[in-house]
């Protein structure tokens, strides 16, 4: 019993912490049919941000959390006004925009390394004590990390659901020619997507930084797990990539415990294209039939 909420606990914050990451990602390819490969290094420069203004500047955890999310906004949002807007018009869009992203990636993480230096740093945003649950001690900072997250998610359904700019997200992302004849600016949608995502990667750096701290390189394990989460549930598919990342985070926990943590991936990876064989459009995705 009390290994089963050992596991239980772990592929749980696993689980929410790729969540967090992949929706943004889902959102950006849903809206614009664009991969963003900065996504890694946005994680990673929000970690950073949180670390600068609560070691550096002294200022409290969630001052610190919101500086670290507007900052992944604004940079989210620098990312479609000089990039990815330039770029949308030519038919070649969606490889262009894959090798700028990965350029861009490449100098957030460089302008990391000079800033703060490659050594490996501590997250002061850490939550001390447990919870005892069956017998087991959960950390706080585990509970903390599950509690933000499903606000998050609760946060990014409502807003997907229930306002004018999710509608309009949600509208662009079916058929943004039909978008554009209905008076939405697609522009703007284009804006808030990136804003959005890049918020959310910063909140996952943050997250993921309290547990295993701070590195220039440290995106890149959870870009290339929320890339596959996304293929797994579907490109695009927002609600299942949420379902899916809680899969594969259980999962994950479950294949470390039995197998190890150096198998873990490996072994996650085969289970992955196992899915993909049987159903190659993803677990929540919908089969396209194009005639010729």
């Amino acid at each position: 019993m009390e290994t089963a909420v050992q596991v239980l606990a772990s592929g749980l914050t696993l689980g929410a912490m790729y969540a967090v990451s992949t929706i943004g990602l889902a959102l950006v390819y849903g809206a614009l049919n664009m991969l963003n490969m900065a996504q890694g290094a946005l994680l990673a420069f929000g970690g950073y941000v949180c670390f600068f203004v609560m070691a550096t500047l002294g200022l409290p955890a969630p001052l610190a959390v919101l500086a670290a999310m507007a900052v992944g906004g604004l940079l989210g949002l620098a990312i479609y006004l000089f990039v990815a807007r330039p770029m949308l018009a030519s038919p070649a869009f969606e490889t262009q925009i894959f090798i700028a992203t990965i350029g861009i990636g490449s100098v957030l993480q460089s302008l990391v390394l000079q800033l703060f230096g490659p050594q490996p740093k501590a997250q002061p945003l850490t939550l001390p004590g447990g919870l005892s649950v069956a017998g087991v001690v959960v950390p706080l900072q585990n509970i903390l990390i599950l509690a933000v997250a499903a606000a998050m998610l609760a946060g990014v359904a409502w807003l997907l659901g229930r306002t004018r700019a999710g509608l309009a997200i949600r509208a662009t992302a079916q058929n943004r020619e039909a978008a554009q004849l209905m008076g939405i600016r697609i522009g703007r949608v284009y804006a808030q997507v990136l804003m959005l995502s890049g918020a959310l990667a910063a909140l996952s750096g943050i997250m993921i930084s309290s547990l295993s701290g701070l590195l220039p390189t440290m995106g890149a394990d959870p870009m290339l797990k929320a890339f596959v989460i996304c293929v797994v549930a579907g490109l695009g598919n927002v609600p299942g990539a949420a379902v899916a990342a809680l899969i594969l985070g259980l999962l994950e926990a479950v294949i470390q415990y039995l197998f190890g943590v150096q198998y873990a991936f490996a072994i996650l990876l085969a289970l992955v294209i196992a899915v993909l064989i049987w159903r190659p459009y993803g677990m929540f995705g919908r089969r396209q039939v194009v005639r010729l």
